[in-house]
């Protein structure tokens, strides 16, 4: 699978993962899917809902922010088609915790932030046998 984006979609997610540094930033990827690639349109940031001792390696999407993420999208012909994160002071590769709280079929999105600066972004794929996430490749258009 592969997701396409624009630059200035990379630049607000390393800027929200900046911003919260030393805490996970968290938000809502919403775009189309054409031919098996999902292009991003519009990211949907929200805020991290985990209690504040646990946001630094946990973050949490509100059902409710799920819900208006969802109705926004359909009121621009679009859909949720993954998520993103980021990892403050670690790699920017899924946890197993991540692997625990991940839907199939969705893109996730990871930013590693050391020393308050963004560093890798690389997103992922839950693999089919839900055993891990499998890499996707991310082209800038």
């Amino acid at each position: 699978m592969t997701v396409r984006l624009r630059l200035e979609h990379l630049d607000a997610m390393k800027k929200h993962a900046e911003a919260t540094y030393p805490y996970e930033c968290c938000g809502l990827l919403l775009g189309l899917i054409v031919d098996g690639e999902k292009t991003l349109e519009e990211l949907y940031p929200a805020a991290n809902a985990k209690e504040a001792e646990t946001q630094r390696n946990r973050y949490l999407i509100p059902p409710q922010t799920v819900l208006e993420a969802e109705k926004y999208a359909r009121s621009k012909r679009l859909e949720i088609i993954g998520f993103y994160h980021s990892h403050p002071e670690a790699e920017a590769r899924p946890s197993r915790f991540d692997l625990d709280h991940a839907w199939p079929f969705y893109s996730y999105i990871i930013v590693s932030v050391k020393d308050r600066m963004a560093k890798d972004l690389n997103s992922f794929r839950m693999a089919n046998d839900r055993a891990g996430f499998d890499p996707e490749s991310i082209i800038t258009i």
